[in-house]
């Protein structure tokens, strides 16, 4: 679905801010906020539910998801910074895309919402939560942890990218079966197929900015969070029973930061409950409200 004209006049009108507040002890930063794209899933007249994906992923992994929530909320999918339909920029920090999350909520006049991310997204929010509780009624956050995670962990994929020759490509099914000698995982396969789109030239290239993902990767494994921060209002962590990314020695640590959490594991599924066990998850969130 795409943006409404309504919403995307109201982007242009509403300029946002170019300062992102990073704490109570740090001073304003300059940085610049990008307009985001966002997915309007339907809802409206219910309370706001604004949802944001992990790397490498975009609004439309959420929209059969995001479909099912409207019953309860009003939600909106948006595409990070790098991602999606959302502009490129040379700045690929947490604290740069809580900003733009910021500057999107100002432009859509939505003073508080529910906010859920996932992976990526999840440590976006987990950010933007502690940093300006105000904007957050709600905190809900998939299958990731507020911790440091091995820098390696997504080197094959993005190797296999980056080794990926856009000029001689023919097809999606040709950059998959490329991915093969790096990535095992048939779904990740073409999981990280789904950001290559073939131009009216019938040229392929990347909806991602994936040298700026690149270069930032080992930054972005990091935790999101300063050991100041913190968030007391309500929260849930959903998590995969079938994915290494939230363990049970991270609830400790979940709760040093999000004193109210709630953690609920979905033992059928991996690091894509929205997915995996739609059904499950969104009954999930929709009970949290």
């Amino acid at each position: 679905m795409k943006n409404s004209r309504k919403d995307a006049g109201a982007q242009r009108k509403n300029k946002p801010d170019p300062r992102v507040w990073l704490g109570t002890r740090v001073r304003w930063r300059e940085t610049s906020p990008v307009i985001l794209f966002h997915r309007d899933l339907g809802g409206e007249g219910h309370p706001p539910l604004v949802i944001l994906h992990g790397l490498l992923g975009s609004s439309r992994n959420w929209q059969t998801a995001g479909a099912d929530l409207a019953q309860k909320f009003h939600v909106f999918a948006l595409d990070l910074r790098n991602h999606g339909r959302s502009p490129q920029a040379a700045e690929m920090t947490y604290e740069a895309m809580a900003g733009d999350v910021l500057a999107w909520l100002d432009a859509q006049a939505l003073p508080r919402v529910t906010l859920m991310g996932h992976s990526l997204g999840g440590k976006t929010a987990m950010l933007l939560a502690c940093r300006h509780p105000e904007r957050v009624a709600r905190l809900i956050v998939v299958d990731i942890a507020p911790k440091n995670y091995p820098s390696s962990a997504h080197d094959a994929e993005f190797a296999a990218m980056n080794e990926l020759d856009l000029a001689g490509l023919g097809s999606r099914a040709g950059a998959e079966q490329k991915f093969e000698a790096r990535v095992s995982d048939w779904a990740m396969r073409k999981f990280l197929a789904t950001n290559l789109e073939s131009g009216a030239d019938g040229r392929w290239r990347w909806l991602i900015n994936l040298p700026v993902l690149t270069k930032a990767l080992p930054a972005l494994e990091k935790n999101s969070l300063k050991s100041s921060d913190r968030y007391d209002g309500p929260a849930l962590f959903v998590a995969g029973g079938k994915s290494r990314y939230v363990q049970a020695r991270d609830y400790e640590v979940i709760r040093r930061y999000f004193a109210s959490a709630r953690i609920e594991i979905i033992a059928q599924s991996g690091h894509n409950p929205h997915m995996e066990a739609r059904t499950a998850f969104t009954q999930l969130v929709a009970n949290a409200s």
